[in-house]
């Protein structure tokens, strides 16, 4: 194996990660899927390990030995800082000369637009925003939690559900249905009952997720509760928009506003209508779209972008996943 192919292409999330290889006219030589990346947990070379497993194999059905450019768009990547530290871990892997790494959310944008021009709101287990234009600037968020900000995310919804719930079935807060759904998902009778399964991870603590299109029902049922939760959400994503419009100079553009993760692509209507019309009203040049294209897509992009390729090569590779 002596070739050497245009560009790797790595969206590595907290629960998989996606590899592809492209050659310099846009032909996918080769893809692979791999583990979840998660350096706070297991640590940047553990984290880069599983990468690199995906890496060998896409590698090896290509026939190539190393790329030109390297974009990766990875999952915990949030701070300038961090993409350094986590791009030197992928250069010393010697997969290719150049090597550039994004958060993750960039990958989700990148897939959504022809140009690298736009924002991009995605809200899966958390909720994250980012924005660039042509010149290189950018826009983003920390999109560390509360600490920085933020709410909303399938994680926070639920944790809210939660404490709604506890509340109105103790006397403490107003009345919801959520007190009844939420513990009988788990065929439990009760909050209580559900709250001390939770603390004695009798529930594992990641099973709360599940919690989310449970509240999400209670909204459609017309749980005053539920609705006002998800209305908050609507907020926060056209807040994250507005504000990211607004530092690149595009509010008074007409620009892609990409909605991207779980939570957005399933296309609630309630929020899905209170985003579009909250957008509409704060920033009516902006153009909302759901992201369905997978994030590796957006990643191969922005190494092509590098590349100075031409939109016929780049729409070579959107085709192919996009077919």
């Amino acid at each position: 194996m002596g070739l050497t192919a245009c560009v790797l292409a790595v969206d590595a999330g907290n629960s998989k990660t996606d590899v592809a290889v492209v050659a310099a006219d846009g032909n996918v030589l080769a893809t692979a899927r791999g583990g979840g990346f998660r350096p706070p947990v297991v640590g940047v070379e553990a984290a880069v390990d599983t990468v690199a497993d995906a890496v060998g194999r896409a590698f090896a059905a290509a026939g190539v030995s190393s790329v030109e450019h390297v974009s990766a768009c990875l999952a915990n990547a949030d701070f300038p800082v961090e993409e350094r530290q986590l791009a030197a871990a992928l250069h010393a892997r010697a997969w290719g000369a150049d090597v550039e790494v994004r958060n993750d959310t960039f990958a989700i944008l990148r897939a959504g637009i022809t140009e690298p021009r736009g924002v991009a709101v995605v809200c899966g287990a958390g909720i994250n925003c980012v924005g660039m234009r042509p010149d290189g600037r950018t826009a983003r968020f920390p999109a560390l939690g509360r600490i920085s900000g933020d709410w909303g995310g399938g994680w926070g919804l639920a944790e809210e559900a939660l404490w709604h719930a506890a509340r109105a079935e103790d006397g403490r807060g107003v009345d919801t249905d959520l007190a009844r759904v939420l513990p009988l998902h788990f065929g439990l009778a009760s909050m209580y009952a559900l709250i001390e399964a939770l603390h004695l991870e009798e529930i594992a603590p990641a099973r709360r997720h599940e919690l989310t299109p449970v509240l999400f029902a209670a909204a459609a049922a017309g749980d005053k509760v539920a609705r006002s939760l998800v209305d908050r959400l609507a907020d926060e994503v056209v807040s994250m928009a507005t504000v990211a419009l607004t530092r690149l100079d595009l509010l008074e553009e007409e620009t892609p506003v990409l909605l991207g993760g779980s939570v957005l692509a399933a296309r609630h209507p309630q929020l899905d209508d209170g985003v579009r019309e909250l957008l509409a009203a704060r920033a009516p040049k902006a153009v909302p779209q759901v992201v369905t294209a997978r994030p590796v897509l957006g990643a191969a992009l922005l190494g092509l972008d590098r590349a100075g390729a031409s939109p016929r090569v780049q729409e070579r590779v959107r085709a192919y996943y996009e077919a």
